[in-house]
């Protein structure tokens, strides 16, 4: 159940979200689907994601590709509160305001962001940050579009300069990044995280009936199918030659949760993944 919900425009799409809500919940967070930085203000310690080590700790923050995917993540935690204030970057908002130059520390990324969400404590600088924030919700009559475009470059700035964390750092690149990757190259960077196919079709800049299509045209299969056969072949293969627990190789290949892995691997393997790694260590 949303508790409160307050949001701050710039050029017509929302810039600021300020939520405040009870856990689980049903329905759709009103959370864009471009990239996000979301600070939790409030957290209850609820488990997120198990597949990603996320938990809803207060004063940390998200870097997401997606905000579904963050949406998703805060509304089908375990019950308690969550309290967060989220920045969106919006491609065409980006564009506009950096139109005639990228921001400081900026470099072209070599690959395409491999994690599709990452945690991170937040720094004295980014809590000081969201506390100016929560003064422009105190008062949006005297905002200005100069305003919120200064504090949307600070907080790009803040993230720009994470040398710490890598994949905060080019995640934040990635939003500026003039190298264009190709359908299949970003499908074989995606292929064992635990993108969705609606995650994908972002990724890709299609809507998901037209990268359907395209899967199709290019793999000569559907998405659905071949991703999943290929994520249970790469389990297969770590169940042999890996010491990790089952569960963990399910999580790295892209599998929510081990029972989902159990049934899709019998379904191919006529085995359970455990029935799997005992004959592999009986030879």
């Amino acid at each position: 159940m949303i508790n409160e919900h307050h949001s701050i425009d710039l050029f017509g799409r929302p810039l600021f979200t300020w939520i405040d809500l009870n856990t689980p919940m049903v329905g759709e967070l009103p959370i864009p689907s471009e990239a996000c930085f979301s600070y939790l203000v409030h957290g209850d310690n609820q488990v997120l994601s198990k597949q990603h080590a996320l938990s809803a700790i207060t004063h940390q923050a998200f870097l997401s590709v997606c905000g579904f995917t963050l949406g998703k993540k805060l509304m089908e935690q375990e019950a308690g509160r969550v309290n967060s204030i989220t920045i969106h970057f919006h491609p065409e908002v980006l564009k506009k305001i950096y139109k005639d130059a990228k921001p400081p520390y900026w470099k072209e990324i070599e690959a395409p962001v491999t994690k599709v969400i990452v945690q991170m404590a937040a720094t004295n600088l980014v809590q000081n940050y969201i506390e100016s924030l929560k003064n422009l919700f105190e008062n949006k009559n005297a905002l200005t579009e100069d305003i919120l475009i200064l504090k949307l470059q600070e907080i790009i700035l803040l993230l720009m300069q994470t040398d710490d964390q890598p994949q905060v750092m080019n995640t934040i690149r990635s939003l500026f990044s003039e190298r264009t990757f190709t359908f299949k190259e970003t499908i074989e960077t995606y292929l064992l995280t635990s993108a969705t196919l609606e995650n994908l079709a972002t990724l890709t800049n299609m809507s998901l009936s037209t990268f359907k299509r395209e899967f199709k045209r290019i793999y000569d299969d559907t998405p659905q199918r071949y991703i999943i056969n290929k994520r249970i072949e790469k389990v297969a293969y770590l169940l042999q030659t890996s010491d990790a627990s089952i569960s963990s190789i399910g999580y790295d290949c892209g599998f929510s949760t081990p029972a989902h892995l159990t049934r899709v691997f019998k379904a191919k393997y006529k085995k359970t993944p455990t029935e799997y790694r005992m004959d592999f260590s009986d030879k």
